[in-house]
């Protein structure tokens, strides 16, 4: 243990601290400090930081009598004695300056959790940062005058701003180690806590929890999930075998599924404090998927899929959705504006292929309220936030390279003709302007073979062909939905770099085309019209409807910005001055 004297004489201030290194027993009186180094009686101060000039906290003087033990002295700690010449309670660094005692709270509160009829609630335990937590404990219970046989069936938890109890904390930590800070709360519960090689878990069952329903379990760390989720089920009094484990994630939602029930939660990473999830469902065999199916009909498209019901009428299989018919002067976002229809789920191996995906599909009871002829009539995306988004496309490629993932949802869309789509093959949504209004007809699929290049030009060809009209005589936009703009595509001009005088090749893929499959291409017949506006009546509401929202976002910000400055004395710093922009170039290759 180091000790520090700051002496200071009758008229001046002390110019040094003077540090020595001291023996003392744990169990002696802080207080003893003045007879051992045979100075004046004064003050006490104790520092919870490594710096010996911050961090002091004066020990009152009805404290002294406490060991240096109970006031969480180690070896290595740093202790300040100040002689009775000086009368305030500063204490000076080198540098010259006062410092006034600060870390006023340096104390534990303890609330009593085990015993109701004990006389007191709550107790405040003298603590700093090297305290150890097995001590805290022991003397909150003396003081709260409860049994002494909770000394080895008891711990102490952190209490969160909600009042829920934290994971407990080991007795052999300092209030460091375990991240707590003095002032802080911790509740004295029955049980005893975790030990170094367990885990203290949180459970629940289903993904919609509610606070405080959670249950506790003290498992080991080398345990494997099965049997992890069979303590849980027999815990929970959950019958049957149809249940798996998800841990829940950083934004309280169940997470990915335990799938390796073999593996231990050591393995897994799964730590104290952790909360697991009781879903129903039982996992699919090792190498296998379970693939949720959605019925995906595009705007605008109508065909002979339905063989019992109307197209426009009658209720969907499973209580789903179907996908809205067409209307003119509504282009675009085909795919976002779609309604899909949950048709099942389906248990497939990895080693499958896209065909053999799409066939096990149309054995689903839901999907009998279609007529498809065969599975090459069917179309399959990956689904993410209820849209379609990647579209699969080789039928013969097996799921595993697809890298699906145990996530993944599946929508079929129906064709009209069988599809054989290669790897260099994209599909676009195209729409022909209407001359003479602002509006566009229905859409039509195009497969653009990409074989000879992603340039604005081959576009053109291609679509050109699928209008029966000259290159010439078209011009071609891409939709962006959510900003509802057109951008016109066209050949830009050559552009070469500052560093190297290479021309950039052109790539519809790259800025500001970022083509991909299920984009929409607005097509206009400059025969008839001739102007270069590809907006519709629809797109004017929709950028009408994000300026208010962006209105409103703006007031309410400035609304709050109003509020904070009204509480805050003083006059405003000065803004942070902005460096100047810089270009950025990035360059994405292809991963088709």
């Amino acid at each position: 243990m180091e000790w520090s004297g700051a002496t200071s004489a009758e008229g001046e201030k002390c110019q040094q601290l003077t540090e020595s290194p001291q023996v003392f027993p744990s169990n002696a009186e802080v207080g003893s400090v003045f007879t051992a180094l045979a100075i004046p009686v004064g003050a006490i101060f104790l520092s919870s930081t490594e710096c010996t000039n911050e961090g002091w906290t004066a020990i009152p003087q009805e404290d002294w009598r406490k060991t240096f033990r109970e006031h969480g002295l180690t070896n290595g700690s740093l202790v300040l004695i100040q002689d009775s010449s000086n009368n305030n309670n500063s204490l000076l660094t080198k540098q010259g300056e006062w410092i006034t005692t600060v870390n006023e709270t340096n104390w534990i509160q303890v609330k009593n959790l085990c015993q109701s009829e004990s006389e007191e609630e709550h107790v405040k335990i003298p603590a700093t940062a090297n305290t150890v937590v097995f001590d805290i404990r022991i003397k909150a219970i003396k003081e709260l005058k409860l049994m002494k046989e909770l000394a080895e069936n008891s711990c102490l938890r952190p209490i969160d701003r909600d009042g829920k109890l934290l994971c407990p904390v080991p007795d052999n930590c300092t209030l460091k180690e375990a991240e707590l800070r003095t002032g802080s709360s911790l509740g004295l519960c029955p049980g005893k806590a975790p030990t170094s090689s367990q885990l203290f878990l949180f459970s629940a069952v289903g993904s919609d929890i509610q606070p405080g329903t959670e249950m506790e379990i003290i498992v080991e760390e080398t345990i494997t999930v099965r049997d992890c989720l069979k303590i849980m089920l027999e815990k929970s009094g959950l019958p049957g075998d149809t249940w798996h484990l998800r841990k829940m994630d950083w934004c309280y939602e169940a997470g990915a599924p335990l799938c390796e029930e073999d593996a231990t939660l050591k393995e897994l990473m799964i730590c104290s404090g952790d909360t697991l999830l009781l879903i129903e469902g039982q996992l699919p065999p090792p190498g296998f998927l379970k693939v949720p199916i959605w019925w995906y009909q595009p705007r605008g498209c109508t065909g002979p899929w339905r063989s019992h019901q109307d197209q426009t009428s009658g209720p969907p299989p499973h209580g789903g959705v179907w996908g809205a018919t067409a209307t003119q002067g509504a282009p675009g976002d085909t795919y976002a504006e779609a309604s899909l229809c949950y048709l099942g789920d389906i248990e497939i191996s990895e080693d499958a292929t896209l065909a053999e995906l799409k066939s096990q599909a149309m054995t689903l009871p839901s999907f009998s309220e279609f007529v498809i002829p065969s599975p090459a009539f069917l179309r399959a995306w990956t689904v993410e936030s209820r849209r379609p988004s990647r579209l699969l496309r080789i039928n013969q490629q097996q799921l595993r390279e697809y890298k699906l993932g145990r996530r993944t949802e599946i929508c079929l869309e129906p064709l009209q003709k069988e599809e054989n789509l290669g790897p260099q093959d994209v599909l676009l949504r195209t729409q022909r302007r209407l001359p003479g209004e602002r509006a566009y007809g229905p859409p039509v699929d195009l497969v653009w073979d990409t074989a000879r290049g992603w340039t604005a030009g081959a576009l053109r060809r291609q679509v050109a062909d699928c209008c029966s009209l000259p290159v010439e005589k078209i011009e071609i936009a891409k939709y962006f939905p959510e900003k509802f703009e057109w951008l016109p595509v066209s050949s830009w001009s050559q552009q070469t770099t500052k560093r190297k005088k290479k021309k950039k090749q052109e790539n519809l893929q790259g800025a500001p085309y970022y083509l991909k499959d299920g984009d929409t291409i607005g097509v206009k017949n400059l025969l008839v019209e001739d102007d270069g506006d590809f907006s519709t009546v629809r797109d004017d509401a929709g950028k009408e409807k994000q300026k208010q929202l962006a209105l409103g976002r703006k007031k309410s910000q400035e609304a709050l910005r109003g509020q904070s400055s009204s509480t805050v004395s003083g006059a405003e710093s000065p803004g942070r001055p902005q460096r100047p922009e810089a270009s950025l170039s990035i360059h994405v290759g292809s991963f088709r």
